[in-house]
């Protein structure tokens, strides 16, 4: 049976994928983004699609509309968005998470929160499970995410267990793919776009830090397997891709895959900046019968691509 689903920061990265997915499953789609991170180009393809539906809302107020399921993607999740305007930022997480709940608990349907691997700060734990509660500065200059994060997992379990609230969340760690904003500042995307213009590949640190890193199509997949799941199934369930790579060693990969004359230069590390990141998966294994299946080679090769096309209308 086709449903209605409602994903919130449905014309971002990952939203847009996601809407994508659920219109080639047969549903109907209500897309709502208020463009501050996403943008109309990644969804201008299913603007035509007569099972496709896009509002302008920002979640921070509520939202009015009949739907079987709700995704809740919205928020932006690179640092530099996310630090330009910090009491917004938590503002999207904290009362995003009330209104889309509220609506959730009106209509007796499940909501799936796209969670963090920020959740665990700097983490002393590796790799990261779920069990573990985090090393997070509460008033550091990334802490508008983290903390807004985690504050909206709060929620969704109060919601869960005083109102039975159907929820599902899940902790996604570092996601890469087309559609990735030029300008917002996560490693993949920088590195990519300053290879293929030649200009230096910005490592900050000196490249020993750790990040896993899972393809959009990988991750969308976890998305809809999770929210498939009986009631009983609440999360948190980490999503990611367990290969851990050094920062050095994924700038010398794209150099190497864009042909790329640029030359690798050193800035300093920023504050909290985590050293190790690497998902635990043992849950989503067992429970969704998932693992990522696109390799990082495969991946960044059709990310490159990608900036490519779009590099040659700036």
């Amino acid at each position: 049976m086709k449903k209605t689903v409602l994903v919130a920061g449905g014309g971002g990265f990952l939203g847009s994928h996601l809407c994508d997915r659920l219109i080639e499953d047969g549903n109907y789609v209500i897309c709502a983004d208020n463009f501050y991170t996403g943008s109309k180009d990644n969804i201008v393809h299913l603007m035509s699609n007569q099972r496709f539906e896009f509002i302008r809302h920002d979640i921070t107020w509520p939202l009015y509309v009949e739907v079987d399921e709700i995704y809740n993607l919205a928020c932006p999740a690179s640092p530099i968005h996310y630090q330009h305007d910090p009491i917004q930022t938590t503002k999207t997480s904290v009362l995003g998470a009330i209104n889309l709940l509220g609506l959730a608990k009106r209509l007796r349907v499940p909501i799936l929160q796209a969670s963090t691997s920020e959740i665990y700060g700097d983490p002393l734990v590796h790799p990261q499970v779920e069990e573990y509660w985090g090393n997070v500065n509460s008033i550091g200059l990334r802490s508008c995410y983290d903390e807004g994060k985690r504050c909206a997992e709060t929620l969704f379990f109060d919601y869960h267990r005083q109102l039975g609230v159907p929820i599902k969340v899940v902790r996604i760690f570092n996601t890469y793919g087309p559609r990735m904003q030029i300008d917002d500042g996560r490693v993949v995307s920088n590195f990519v776009v300053q290879a293929l213009r030649g200009h230096d590949i910005t490592v900050y640190g000196d490249g020993s830090q750790t990040r896993s890193f899972c393809y959009v199509s990988d991750m969308v997949d976890a998305f809809v397997r999770m929210m498939a799941t009986d009631g009983a199934v609440t999360g948190p369930i980490n999503l990611g891709n367990p290969g851990e790579f050094t920062i050095l060693e994924l700038a010398s990969m794209v150099v190497k895959m864009t042909r790329s004359k640029s030359k690798i230069v050193h800035k300093p590390l920023p504050k909290d900046d985590p050293i190790k990141r690497k998902p635990d998966i043992s849950k989503a294994r067992k429970i969704l019968s998932w693992a990522p299946k696109v390799e990082l080679e495969k991946g960044l090769l059709a990310t490159i691509a990608y900036f490519r096309q779009i590099l040659k209308t700036r």
